[in-house]
This record gives structure tokens, C-alpha cells and sequence, in this order.
């Protein structure tokens, strides 16, 4: 019997993919000591294979994360798969100076001592997977995200945050059914610095997707959405897999002149309009 345990970041995915999966949802309680520390636990659980469903978007629910794996396997979990539908720290996957760590591998090694198998939805840099043991599997959600966009785009044209990324924006677009597709030029200067500025495609009266897979502070997005209005663009709208839309992310890219934001569960909040329960089911 499967058993889906949720984190407290994940409740809404999970009772999704339980529900794909047609397994129930395990009883989860989440806690914190007077003295700060967390407690997270199913108290309830007593099947043979649990299904930890868990976006690690803080430090807290890496904890979390780590406790529900230890709980379930106390409980008599002959199997542990884990589900990171969003993987903090994945973009650390070398160090930025002499000296950092390469957080994304501390991370993974961690979560790997509780799990028997390792699912992560689009990670920013697929290697991080190579990290963990046995190699976790990097399920790809970028398809997703074409459902919400309206049926009518202008001549739309898909664009990726850098050129690495094309596929990104050819998945949407294929998806979609229609279109073309090019790239953002991106310039990296350091681990918070990064400059983005349109391609030389004709966007003038055409409806723009952008596709990416993480949108952090929304800062050099906006910056680039503002580039295509000075060029006559028409409707711009956003897509990404991950919506961690930090601080005043979402304000920034209207005031930018974007239509929309869509992005999917992995990290759920107001623009996760597209859940990726579906595309998870069939891997599990």
C-alpha cells in the first residue's frame, strides 16, 4: 500500500497527486518547541511505501523534509520515495568564490540518507540530480505550462532566459502549438548580478511568452519586459515552472507592462495556476 506524506509547503500537491494516484493522504502534523526547534510527523502512517511530497523552499522545511523521511521509515516504510517538486539551493551547484559551498550537493546529500528514490521537478541545473544517492530523477513540468495561456496569442514568440535554455521555451511553445521561439542574451556577474536583454527578434505587435524555469526577485525579468515594450510588443506574458516570486516580485513585473504571470504548484501560491500532479503521477 502507498501512503502520500505532505510537507507544509506541499499540502495542495500532494492531496493532488494522491488524487491521481488514487492513494490515500496521510495524517501530518507540523510543530515547533518553545525552544524553536521544528517537529513534523504522521503519527497515523503505517503502510509499506511512502511518498514524501516536499518543495524545500526554506531552511525550516528541509527539516521538515528530513524528519517526515526518519518518521515514515520508523513507522515501518519498507520503501521512501521523495518528491522535491521544488529543490532550494539547486542553483548552487558550484561554488560562486573560493571558499562557498557548492550547496547544492550539502543539500542532497543530506536528503539522500532518508530516501530510497529521488524525483525533482525541472531543476534549474539538471546535474544537481548527479548529487544524490542513488541519482534522483529530474521530472520535467515545462509543458504544463502552456495550459493557462490564452487560445488567441498575436504571432506569439517564446522566449528562454538564455540561449542554454531554448528548450525550455520549444517545449512551451510545442505544447502550445504555435509560434516562434528565441532568446533572452544573459550576462551572469556574480551569484545576485545578472543583466538579460531581449534578442534581436522582431517582437512589435506580437504577443510575447517568456518561459522560464525559476523567476527569484523578478528584477532583471522586468528589466527585459521593459526592453520589449520600447520595441512595440504586444501582450508579454510569464511563465515558470517555479514561482518563487520573492518580496515585491509580482509588482515589479506588472508595473513592467506584463499581462500575466502563470506558473505551476511546485511552489504554490497565487500564480501556481497549473498544478503538476499529472506529469509527477506518471513517473511514480
Amino acid at each position: 500500500m502507498t501512503t502520500i506524506v505532505s510537507g507544509s509547503a506541499s499540502q495542495t500537491l500532494s492531496a493532488r497527486l494522491a488524487r491521481e494516484l488514487e492513494v490515500p493522504l496521510a495524517a501530518v502534523e507540523y510543530d515547533r518547541f518553545p525552544d524553536g526547534e521544528l517537529l513534523a510527523a504522521a503519527p497515523d502512517f503505517d503502510d509499506d511505501r511512502a511518498i514524501v511530497v516536499a518543495s524545500t523552499v526554506s531552511s525550516d522545511t528541509h527539516l521538515e523534509l528530513l524528519q517526515l523521511q526518519d518518521a515514515v521509515r520508523e513507522a515501518g516504510a519498507e520503501e521512501v520515495v521523495t518528491v522535491i517538486p521544488y529543490m532550494g539551493y539547486a542553483r548552487q551547484d558550484k561554488p560562486f568564490e573560493s571558499g562557498h559551498p557548492v550547496s547544492a550537493r550539502a543539500v542532497a546529500r543530506a536528503l539522500s540518507t532518508g530516501a530510497d528514490r529521488v524525483l525533482t521537478v525541472t531543476p534549474h541545473e539538471e546535474a544537481v540530480c548527479e548529487f544524490f544517492e542513488p541519482t534522483a530523477t529530474a521530472v520535467g513540468a515545462a509543458d504544463r505550462l502552456a495550459e493557462p495561456l490564452p487560445d488567441d496569442l498575436e504571432e506569439p514568440v517564446f522566449l528562454s532566459p538564455d540561449e542554454g535554455a531554448i528548450d525550455l521555451a520549444e517545449t512551451v511553445r510545442d505544447a502550445y502549438g504555435d509560434g516562434e521561439t528565441d532568446y533572452f542574451e544573459k550576462v551572469r556577474h556574480s551569484g545576485t548580478d545578472v543583466e538579460i536583454t531581449p534578442s534581436d527578434v522582431d517582437v512589435t505587435d506580437r504577443d510575447v511568452v517568456v518561459a522560464d524555469d525559476i523567476i527569484a526577485t523578478g528584477s532583471t525579468m522586468s528589466e527585459a519586459v521593459g526592453v520589449l515594450q520600447e520595441r512595440g510588443v504586444g501582450r508579454v506574458f510569464v511563465t515558470c515552472v517555479h514561482p518563487l516570486l520573492a518580496r515585491n516580485a509580482v509588482t515589479k513585473l506588472r508595473r513592467a507592462g506584463v499581462e500575466a504571470i502563470y506558473g505551476t504548484d511546485t511552489i504554490e501560491g497565487q500564480t501556481s495556476t497549473v498544478s503538476v500532479a499529472p506529469t509527477l503521477a506518471a513517473e511514480l
